[in-house]
């Protein structure tokens, strides 16, 4: 009896089943978490993401002013990158995100010192004021898409930093300089950091929202809205000065940070930059802009003793990431992390 018992259960067969999300799968949708197990599931990844831009400040004694320096740019990159993503949903791809990084740094700039505003107030009010000038300029091109636009974007901030240069207005070519910084070492830290953290769950959160289904419906199909009798150009304007904010507060505190502001605020670095960190990192709900973000401005500093040769090297790896994880580094990690695999009796 037992041979036989043996032999039906070999003789059983059984293939692989791989589940998707399995909470979703088991709960129809509704996050009912059962279990402690479930609960560390679906909040570790967000935990991990906010324990790390919180402890990282504190490890300056052991990493040194070097890496702080790197997260801190890192932290301003990643709202920069968040803020093309941002755009991106309304099918607008822009090329011109240096645009709004000047225009912050600028005007934070030129507060501070002009005007003797606080440090604080004139990153503040950058970040406002800076956002209606950069929506005034971009509002009107976004009526069209594609190419047309990304041309437009890339051509603004070329066109001021040539302005500026001819000139000579806002310091020519010789800059702001003497600008005052924020000060006090973990203000400027977790400043910028509260930020993105900030930033990012509530963009992610706006798009779980109807008015967030709006937004993305016009990259979609915005004919269909407008038949609908939705005004798009009214999100156009939300979404594009939304994201000139952030874009602007990013430019701002760089400017503070290093004290300094010139035409370099336009360089085309942190146009492609921006770009590079959300299509590495993946367009998935800003997880990916920001995973990105943290992926390049390290790597690119870390290949910075290669001399010349790091752009080399740095280009080869952008490549062959972008060919053998062509989803983005985030989405791959994500869509590992949601699949549960068992072997299940035909």
């Amino acid at each position: 009896m037992n041979t036989l018992n043996t032999l039906n259960t070999v003789n059983i067969a059984k293939r692989k089943e791989r589940i998707d999300r399995a909470i979703k799968a088991r709960c129809n949708d509704i996050y009912t978490l059962l279990s402690l197990k479930e609960i560390s599931y679906v909040i570790a990844p967000k935990l991990c993401l906010i324990l790390f831009i919180f402890i990282f400040p504190l490890l300056k004694a052991i990493l040194g002013y070097y890496w702080e320096r790197v997260f801190y740019i890192t932290c301003l990159i990643a709202i920069l990158a968040i803020s093309w993503e941002l755009l991106s949903y309304v099918g607008l791809v822009s090329l011109g995100q240096a645009f709004v990084f000047g225009t912050g740094a600028y005007i934070s700039g030129i507060f501070n010192i002009n005007f003797h505003i606080p440090v604080p107030f004139s990153i503040l009010l950058a970040s406002g004021f800076g956002a209606l000038i950069c929506t005034l300029i971009l509002f009107p091109a976004s009526k069209i898409k594609g190419i047309y636009f990304a041309m437009i974007t890339l051509c603004i901030p070329m066109f001021f930093s040539k302005v500026i240069e001819a000139t000579e207005i806002f310091g020519g070519t010789s800059g702001i300089s003497g600008i005052s910084p924020i000060g006090n070492y973990y203000v400027e830290m977790y400043f910028p950091a509260l930020v993105l953290i900030g930033a990012f769950f509530c963009l992610r959160r706006l798009m779980s929202t109807d008015f967030g289904l709006l937004i993305i419906g016009i990259k979609d199909n915005e004919f269909s809205l407008m038949s609908s009798g939705i005004n798009i150009y009214k999100i156009k304007f939300f979404v594009i000065f939304l994201s000139s904010a952030l874009g602007c507060f990013s430019g701002a505190c760089m400017c503070h940070y290093y004290q300094f502001v010139g035409i370099s605020a336009f360089s085309l670095d942190y146009s492609i930059i921006p770009l590079a960190c959300s299509i590495l990192g993946g367009i998935d709900g800003f997880s990916g802009s920001l995973i990105g973000a943290f992926v390049v401005c390290p790597l690119s500093e870390m290949l910075r003793g290669f001399g010349t040769l790091r752009i080399v090297i740095y280009s080869v790896l952008l490549i062959m990431f972008i060919l053998l994880v062509p989803e983005g580094i985030f989405s791959y990690i994500s869509r590992k992390y949601h699949q549960i695999e068992r072997w299940k009796e035909i």
